[in-house]
């Protein structure tokens, strides 16, 4: 096995990744057709100086690339600090109904863009939401103000109960609830559940 096919797998594959990193959170569904191209024109060129030499060597450095992904996503599950280098983290874009400029910014999404996913999830006022977060997948993460929420079951049940009527208890969870969004605007980093150890 050429031990300098593998060296060059390996840079390559980091150097991609760096140079991916720095392009932003989008998903595929919300890349541009110019973010398509150069994705796709990146790829072609890491993989150039590995595959030259042949069909052998060209599997070789498919074999470290996937390697190369299934470490990272290992190491993501056991470690937060890797999670955050591979994946980044959630960033806060709207706080308490008032857009996060600064943010917007750092992250090269426009206002219009923010809006358009607001109106994907049914949100027809930015004051509405309470908190909203571009997610490390480059999709957008929300919790409503108290009077914009829709009616739950359990807030439903809680009126009724007032006015008398009783429902069939139920065995509570024992999953602990906390506020997801919370945990972000606190900068806390939420501990690996622990049947991903």
């Amino acid at each position: 096995m050429d031990l300098e096919v593998i060296w060059r797998s390996l840079l390559m594959v980091t150097v991609g990744f760096l140079f991916l990193r720095f392009v932003g959170r989008k998903s595929v569904s919300q890349m541009t057709i110019a973010t398509t191209v150069v994705l796709i024109s990146v790829g072609s060129i890491v993989i150039q100086p590995v595959v030259n030499n042949g069909i052998i060597n060209t599997i070789i450095a498919t074999g470290v690339f996937i390697l190369f992904l299934i470490t990272a996503e290992l190491l993501s599950l056991k470690f937060n600090f890797m999670e955050k280098l591979f994946t980044g983290k959630s960033k806060v874009v709207i706080s308490n109904g008032n857009l996060q400029l600064k943010t917007l910014k750092k992250m090269r999404l426009t206002v219009d863009k923010l809006e358009m996913q607001l109106r994907q999830a049914g949100i027809k006022n930015i004051s509405d939401v309470k908190t909203a977060t571009l997610e490390p997948n480059g999709q957008l993460g929300y919790e409503l103000q108290s009077d914009a929420e829709p009616l739950t079951v359990g807030e439903f049940k809680n009126l009724m109960t007032q006015l008398g009527y009783t429902f069939p208890t139920q065995i509570p969870s024992s999953s602990p609830r906390t506020n997801l969004f919370e945990e972000i605007q606190q900068g806390h980093t939420p501990s690996n559940p622990e049947q991903l150890h």
